[in-house]
């Protein structure tokens, strides 16, 4: 492959993160005070969230598995005008069912995490246009460029919901604000995509043969996407009682921050994740794909369970951060060590089927996590269960996985 077409995608690509992730940053922060704001209870609050990721599942599933055939392009396309519709009706109106029809059918971020086509798609375009020793570190940058937008994002929220704050009486038009500007990246998302050359397609000689039966996109990886997306699930489930919406709700409710010190906080623990996600890399060059998942995430948890356990504000903060300075560096190895094990066109369907499993997960956590957050006696509950869950989740993980290598470690001397 001509190395100047594949500088120019990955650097479109990048954009593309960056931009669709500084809009997560933007919205995580006040989704929920938004939502709390307009007079929704903590159950229709958790009911919505959970549509919302449902809704994702539903359309991305058939979006990501049907990518490689309909155009990666294309796809990636129609997921940005879903993301700017959505953006607009919950800005739009304060209607329940209206929002819960947006939350269903459009691309909405609650967690400040990747939601839609967008993820799997682009995973699997990366991993074409680099070779297999640059992988990880290619989507290790990918993380970090992600990590560093959502940062910035939610700091400019925090910002922005202060200067309109001060401009009018109600603090419902500074969220609503907010959310407009994340409308609004579904326009340069779109504009981003467009200019992406046909490089980031399957070749067709990489195509498998039509007669071989195939389910969800997959054909000789089924098995073992479906072990990995089953865990994946697991994982997302805890990561839902966390999301930062719920983080940033609880700072709130628990010691009264303020909306600009919310989007510090979660600034700096961005930047945190960025670092670590550069990190992986050499270690998992030393250690491998799976043992840096495994042994970099455990930690990370035990710190999220500590995080309400905390007495005073500035050290549930500061657990809070030393957690994400760790906790990323699960993300580009998983995401690598995917794209090592799947066949080359079956890498858009393995992303979007791993992808749409860790959705399904999130999905069911709202419902449990904002009643707990709204009306408990111990609002500091979600982080205990979800830091639980995700031990359990890398225990399960080394034990399934720590034997099936990705190409590139399969030289060297198997564990005993």
């Amino acid at each position: 492959m001509d190395p100047r077409p594949a500088r120019h995608d990955i650097a479109l690509l990048f954009a593309a993160r960056g931009v669709r992730m500084f809009g997560y940053g933007l919205l995580a922060v006040v989704l929920v005070l938004y939502l709390d704001a307009i007079g929704l209870s903590g159950g229709q609050i958790g009911l919505l969230l959970a549509l919302t990721l449902l809704g994702d599942v539903a359309i991305s599933l058939w979006l990501t598995t049907h990518a490689d055939r309909l155009g990666r392009r294309r796809v990636l396309v129609v997921g940005a005008m879903l993301l700017l519709a959505a953006g607009l009706v919950f800005a739009a109106t304060p209607v329940f069912v209206v929002l819960l029809v947006a939350a269903t059918l459009g691309v909405i971020s609650p967690s400040g995490n990747e939601v839609g086509p967008f993820l799997a798609v682009e995973q699997a375009a990366l991993a074409q246009l680099a070779p297999p020793s640059r992988r990880t570190h290619l989507f290790a940058r990918y993380q970090v460029a992600g990590s560093v937008a959502t940062a910035v994002g939610a700091l400019a929220a925090g910002l922005i919901v202060a200067w309109v704050a001060q401009r009018l009486p109600d603090p419902t038009d500074a969220y609503r604000a907010v959310i407009v500007g994340y409308a609004l990246v579904g326009i340069v998302l779109a504009v981003l995509f467009w200019r992406v050359s046909p490089a980031v397609e399957v070749p067709p000689a990489e195509i498998h043969d039509e007669t071989v039966q195939t389910r969800l996109g997959l054909h000789q990886s089924q098995r073992v996407v479906l072990r990995l997306s089953a865990l994946f699930a697991l994982d997302a489930f805890a990561g839902g009682f966390v999301m930062t919406s719920f983080i940033a709700f609880w700072f709130s409710q628990q010691y009264g921050v303020d909306p600009a010190l919310l989007g510090a906080i979660l600034f700096g623990a961005n930047i945190l994740a960025a670092v670590s996600a550069l990190a992986a890399v050499p270690l998992a060059a030393r250690f491998g794909l799976v043992r840096t998942m495994v042994f970099t995430h455990l930690p990370s948890n035990v710190l999220l369970i500590l995080v309400p356990l905390m007495p005073t504000l500035p050290l549930a903060a500061f657990v809070l951060l030393v957690r994400f300075s760790i906790s990323q560096m699960d993300v580009p190895t998983r995401q690598s060590y995917t794209m090592a094990i799947v066949e080359p066109d079956e890498r858009t369907a393995a992303a979007g089927v791993t992808g749409i499993a860790r959705s399904l997960g999130v999905a069911a956590s709202p419902l449990i996590a904002a009643p707990l957050l709204v009306g408990s006696a111990f609002t500091g509950a979600p982080f205990v269960i979800g830091g639980t869950l995700k031990i359990v989740y890398d225990l399960l993980l080394y034990r399934s996985f720590r034997t099936l290598r990705p190409p590139e470690e399969r030289s060297e001397v198997p564990e005993g």
